[in-house]
């Protein structure tokens, strides 16, 4: 059973305990790597807190369901699309679809599950986040074909992963958009980093199967690069806090952010495989450390 995981699998005991079926299910989900979902829901506590309505546990909760649930959704129709692609990936060729232990009607079948209790989360929301959170299914839809026709598919990747910001906001107030539009700006500029550091994992495989990405383009300067996207993303963010609230102070509470991703783009070792996906994981810290500057400068 433990050959059917695939190597950056998070939760082997878990899954491998799984039945056949329910474990395949569960790895086209991508439920065995949570570090998905965080990275989605992430944005949407930046949304949130930054409103600066208090903790919300309770819209939270819903947004966190959304976000395990349409990540799910997401890893699903992109390995349907990808299957072929996949097959001639070292690290993608066990997956269940690819793999063919899954058929393209059953994984149609758990899509349409998973997205059904997305529909149960969207239905929580008032109108106005209800028209923006629809408003990313286009850019979901297009996500696994970037790939193909662009070398910066991690900006695409940027735009879906952090639509969850702009739902955040929009259940609790309608203004101050040039803000949270920098913001916004700086959550894909962290995308594209963090992705890039994930894609150096496959840089050998996708060169020979013509799979494109950030992590190719940068070749050599693979570490510079992360770190001006990285510096990128700290300079929006630091605009809209200022744009939001001018106060020097406000800026103060990017420092653990900022020194976290400092510390990700100095410690980078390109050529060891784990360091790759160990920094790609630590993220989900990068994105606690930003909630946390969200709240204080919402809410404090």
């Amino acid at each position: 059973m433990s050959e059917q995981i695939v190597p950056d699998s998070e939760h082997r005991g878990v899954v491998a305990r799984l039945p056949q079926l329910p474990r395949d299910l569960a790895l086209l989900a991508r439920f065995d790597r949570p570090i998905g979902w965080w990275l989605l829901f992430w944005p949407c506590v930046f949304g949130v807190w930054l409103a600066g309505a208090g903790w919300q546990f309770a819209l939270l909760g819903w947004l966190l369901l959304g976000s395990i649930a349409m990540r799910g959704a997401g890893c699903v129709y992109n390995d349907i699309v990808d299957a072929d692609l996949d097959r001639q990936v070292v690290r993608t060729a066990l997956r269940p679809v690819a793999s063919g232990r899954v058929s393209k009607k059953l994984a149609w079948g758990w899509l349409l599950a998973l997205c059904l209790v997305g529909l149960v989360v969207l239905l929580q929301l008032r109108w106005q986040a209800q028209l923006v959170a629809l408003g990313s299914l286009a850019l979901v839809a297009a996500y696994p074909f970037m790939k193909r026709i662009t070398w910066w598919p991690q900006a695409w990747l940027g735009m879906v992963f952090n639509w969850g910001l702009l739902v955040g906001w929009s259940e609790l107030r309608w203004d101050n958009w040039d803000a949270l539009g920098c913001v916004y700006a700086g959550c894909i500029a962290w995308v594209i980093g963090y992705d890039t550091i994930y894609a150096l994992q496959d840089r050998e495989d996708d060169a020979m199967v013509g799979i494109r990405s950030s992590a190719l383009a940068m070749g050599s300067r693979v570490r510079a690069g992360i770190g001006g996207f990285y510096a990128a993303a700290i300079g929006l963010w630091a605009l809209g806090f200022w744009l939001y609230r001018p106060d020097p102070l406000v800026l103060l509470a990017l420092l653990p952010v900022a020194g976290h991703l400092a510390w990700q783009v100095a410690t980078l070792d390109a050529e060891d495989p784990a360091n790759p996906l160990a920094r790609f994981r630590s993220n989900r810290w990068a994105g606690a450390l930003m909630a946390a500057a969200c709240f204080v400068v919402g809410n404090a």
